[in-house]
């Protein structure tokens, strides 16, 4: 058992801190929805009814949908993209998708080929989409508070309110992992995978010296 979670011990941790982080954000969330139905002479409803409800679904996916495009778009990108000097690129020569030397090409094998990125892409778009279900939901809500006219999913998906939903969480991302590919050539972590060896020079790509 020891050995098991030492072996996976970064995964652990990630799942654990996600736990953590989903429930102390459903919980917060719960109070301050209560909070505001009651400023607006409403009810407060029960914390079953809020983790259930579009207000958490859309605030929880919203969040989802970018990190996953970040790093659907990062594992992808990088097959053919290169940052000299950076530990999160290939070398300049080695860009484009190469070859493993696996003698059975079948469609199986291409498939698990690019399966990551699949996988990935594919969370995304399920996170995207239940983003959009959502948050329609939850501004028809008060499209009616207000008596104005409730819109279809494809009128939300095209509207300002999904866009702006969005693309605030998709700038923050795309941010993020430029900045830690450049930040990468000339900062170090010690012992981190991510980072190259402390005297590596600032040219190097990878983890060569």
């Amino acid at each position: 058992m020891r050995r098991a979670l030492r072996d996976n011990s970064l995964g652990i941790v990630f799942g654990l801190l996600f736990l953590a982080a989903l429930a102390g954000q459903a919980a917060v969330g719960h109070a301050d929805f209560n909070d505001e139905q009651l400023d607006h002479d409403g009810s407060p409803i029960s914390f079953w009814r809020y983790v259930t409800s579009s207000a958490f679904v859309v605030d929880v996916t919203e969040n989802w949908q970018s990190e996953y495009l970040q790093f659907t778009l990062f594992i992808f990108l990088t097959v053919w993209l290169v940052q000299r000097g950076s530990p999160e690129s290939k070398k300049v020569d080695e860009a484009g998708a190469g070859e493993d030397p696996v003698p059975d090409r079948t469609w199986r094998t291409k498939l698990y080929s690019n399966s990551l990125v699949l996988v990935m892409g594919t969370i995304f778009l399920a996170s995207w989409a239940a983003q959009a279900v959502a948050g329609r939901v939850l501004y028809n809500a008060d499209q009616l508070d207000h008596h104005e006219a409730p819109l279809t999913l494809l009128q939300y998906v095209a509207s300002a309110d999904f866009w702006n939903r969005t693309l605030q969480n998709w700038q923050s991302e795309f941010l993020a992992v430029g900045s830690m590919a450049v930040f990468a050539i000339y900062l170090r972590q010690r012992g981190s995978p991510e980072s190259k060896p402390v005297m590596a020079a600032d040219e190097a790509t990878s983890v060569e010296g």
